[in-house]
């Protein structure tokens, strides 16, 4: 909006002071020229413009490639020697049988023994003791005489007892004596040389062996390639103009009505751009947004152009 108020002043200046094209010192128009009535024209910073062109450059050099002929091969067969004539020692191991032989494992000796005493066991049945008698109390009223007899006593006869006892008599007295411990022999078997071990000479042929050979039919050779040159098309972005200030039809109060700037306020929102609230007013967030916006899509900046009203899909009446 600041923009804006300074283009109208500028403008209303230069109306005053002259008609037609002005210049300023330092040759730059002060006006816009061919003005219509009715629209409103601001100095603006227009971004450099580039163009796109190809151009064929030389990518690599022609040269020679040196490519080298193998060389021919064939098979065919030779017969080489594998092992030379030898001669071989050869040893005739000994024989051996087996014989049996008895040998004395263990000779004759004597050792003393310790003879036990023998001992004889023999029963005797002798008297415990001899027969005698006891009183005993009598049983019953049967064997009293009355009730006014006293207490009835029997003179029992008890027999003698006898037991039986084992004595153990000494029959031999233990003693000691010589004992004659008789040899051992064993039959064993052993392996004895049934003839004894000799050499002899064996005489071992050459060896020969058919392989198959490569031969060389032809050598390698060489030969000169010629490559030609490689070109490749490179895309240059070239400047055509650079940045600069120049007159454009916008926007101002002149022919701006709140009813425009809310549909400038609404393309920016959907372009996703913050204009702030969608009231009509050209506020400082709805200026920060337009030239956000010109700036994103490199179009002028300064004020609200055609152009940037056309990118925004915003008619200009």
């Amino acid at each position: 909006m600041k923009n804006l108020k300074l283009v109208v002043a500028a403008l209303a200046l230069v109306m005053t002071t002259s008609a037609g094209h002005a210049q300023n010192e330092t040759g730059m128009e002060l006006l816009p020229p061919n003005p219509k009535p009715g629209e409103c024209y601001a100095r603006v910073f227009a971004p450099a413009v580039y163009e796109t062109t190809t151009e064929t450059v030389l990518k690599k050099d022609a040269s020679t490639r040196i490519e080298v002929i193998p060389a021919k091969w064939e098979m065919g067969e030779e017969t080489i020697l594998v092992k030379e004539a030898s001669e071989r020692i050869e040893v005739i191991p000994a024989t051996y049988k087996w014989v049996e032989e008895r040998v004395m494992v263990k000779p004759e000796s004597k050792e003393l023994r310790v003879v036990p005493a023998v001992y004889e066991t023999a029963s005797e049945r002798v008297l415990d003791q001899p027969a005698h008698t006891v009183w005993k109390k009598g049983r019953g009223l049967i064997e009293k005489v009355g009730n006014t007899t006293g207490e009835i006593m029997c003179l029992v006869e008890v027999p003698a007892s006898y037991k039986t006892v084992t004595k153990r008599t000494l029959q031999t007295p233990a003693r000691t004596e010589a004992v004659t411990i008789p040899a051992e022999y064993k039959t064993v078997k052993k392996q004895v040389i049934g003839t004894p071990p000799s050499t002899r000479k064996i005489v071992i042929p050459a060896e020969y062996k058919t392989i198959p050979v490569r031969k060389m039919a032809s050598p390698a050779q060489e030969r000169a390639v010629e490559i030609p040159a490689e070109y490749q098309t490179l895309t240059k972005r070239v400047k055509v103009s650079g940045e600069r200030l120049e007159w454009r039809t916008v926007l101002c109060e002149t022919n701006m009505s709140p009813t425009k700037i809310m549909e400038i306020q609404r393309a920016l929102s959907k372009a996703g751009y913050d204009p702030g609230p969608i009231d009509g007013q050209l506020g400082s967030k709805s200026a920060v947004a337009i030239e956000a916006y010109q700036r994103k899509n490199g179009l002028a900046t300064g004020g609200i152009t055609m152009k940037t009203l056309q990118s925004l899909g915003v008619a200009a009446r």
